[in-house]
């Protein structure tokens, strides 16, 4: 049986030095804002995984169908030998590709990529089980600052599902997507998942649920605050608020305080102020058009193969190669 490889490029001293720097940072700025990163501890991710459950959260539901249909074509346009997941967490979704590439007789290797090494663990443990004779690569770190190293063997394909570029704005997602680029040779792929521009009526719904999961989602990041920096929020003073933004085509999600506070961050030696009705915005994430997402990857030198959505036309998956 093949081996199974953990390679280490972050580990938890550089993620409580990250913690540290963007907490100060976010918590100090006019309007205040923290990383959606930090929602995904432990209990995060289980409450995210609730949310792609919910009948709101078209999302996952909607990519999965995608990645259902045009698995198989995928496999025979790319022909890839090394697939590189970035932001892996449990690689459910990937099986389909690997499946595909598998049966198509290219594949023979997987990489994820994950800032926990903990998720990392356990998905590889069930991909060895599950696939028994492909290569397992996990490798912790950060991709958006860690592309350096990604594996060079073969054809590659780069996955990055979910929606997640939309958590960069556009003026973090050109030098991301040039970066990427630059660590791709000409004629390689990337599959990009993206969510798309559509009725509030309907955008809404999935990041404020009847059931008030994506509530306790978002008031999670408190928790961890508490947790790693001895902070002393208490999450109960803070709503929830998830807001379209037209202009910019996403929707945000925020925290409202409540009621007039100051709270005491023990590890930064760092008090800070909220007043009554004050937002800390927790998350954005973005919802593109097809026309606008293909000159962004076009500027970072990515040329759009394929385009496919789900029958309901409310999530796109994109296969680009490298020009």
């Amino acid at each position: 049986m093949p081996d199974l490889e953990l390679d280490i490029h972050l580990t938890d001293a550089d993620l409580a030095a990250a913690l540290r720097s963007d907490a100060r940072t976010g918590l100090t700025a006019t309007p205040k804002h923290l990383p959606p990163k930090y929602f995904y501890d432990a209990r995060g991710s289980e409450l995210f995984e609730e949310i792609t459950r919910l009948h709101e959260y078209y999302p996952t539901r909607a990519e999965r169908e995608i990645l259902a249909e045009r698995a198989g074509a995928i496999a025979r346009r790319t022909g890839a030998k090394t697939l590189i997941e970035l932001g892996s967490g449990s690689s459910e979704k990937t099986r389909l590709l690997l499946d595909a590439l598998r049966e198509h007789g290219t594949l023979a290797s997987f990489t994820p990529l994950d800032v926990s090494a903990a998720a990392l663990r356990g998905a590889l443990s069930d991909l060895r089980r599950e696939y028994p004779d492909l290569h397992l690569q996990g490798i912790v770190a950060d991709f958006v600052h860690s592309l350096d190293v990604l594996p060079e063997a073969g054809t590659r394909l780069v996955a990055f599902l979910g929606g997640t570029i939309g958590n960069f704005t556009p003026a973090e997602r050109a030098p991301f997507l040039a970066a990427l680029r630059a660590r791709l040779s000409p004629g390689e792929f990337l599959l990009l998942g993206a969510d798309l521009v559509k009725s509030p009526a309907v955008l809404i719904p999935a990041y404020d649920d009847e059931s008030g999961v994506t509530a306790e989602f978002n008031r999670n990041v408190l928790h961890v605050l508490n947790r790693e920096l001895g902070a002393h929020f208490d999450p109960a003073l803070f709503a929830h608020v998830a807001r379209w933004d037209a202009a910019n085509e996403w929707i945000e999600m925020r925290l409202r305080a409540l009621v007039p506070m100051t709270v005491r961050i023990d590890a930064l030696d760092l008090t800070v102020s909220f007043a009554e009705g004050e937002e800390l915005r927790t998350e954005v994430s973005a919802k593109f058009r097809r026309e606008g997402l293909t000159a962004e990857l076009a500027a970072a030198g990515f040329a759009v193969r394929d385009w496919w959505t789900d029958a309901a036309g409310r999530f796109a998956l994109t296969l680009a190669t490298a020009v």
